[in-house]
């Protein structure tokens, strides 16, 4: 499993952090997923594409700056 860092625009609550959670677990659900909310930064723990687990990012509706 590799760790993937993700930095993501518009996620202000926990409903934001509970719905990129869950449409990446929906993605892979053995992946661990841990979100920051003040820095913007999501950590999936996933063997998944980088590019597969962003499209179900911004599929959510958020930005993914890098």
């Amino acid at each position: 499993m590799m760790n993937q860092i993700f930095t993501v625009e518009g996620m202000t609550c926990g409903h934001c952090e509970k719905a990129v959670s869950k449409a990446l677990l929906f993605i892979d659900p053995n992946a661990k997923v841990t979100i920051d909310l003040a820095q913007k930064m999501v950590v999936v723990e996933s063997n998944q594409p980088r590019e597969v687990l962003a499209k179900a990012i911004t599929e959510e509706g958020y930005t993914v700056a890098t």
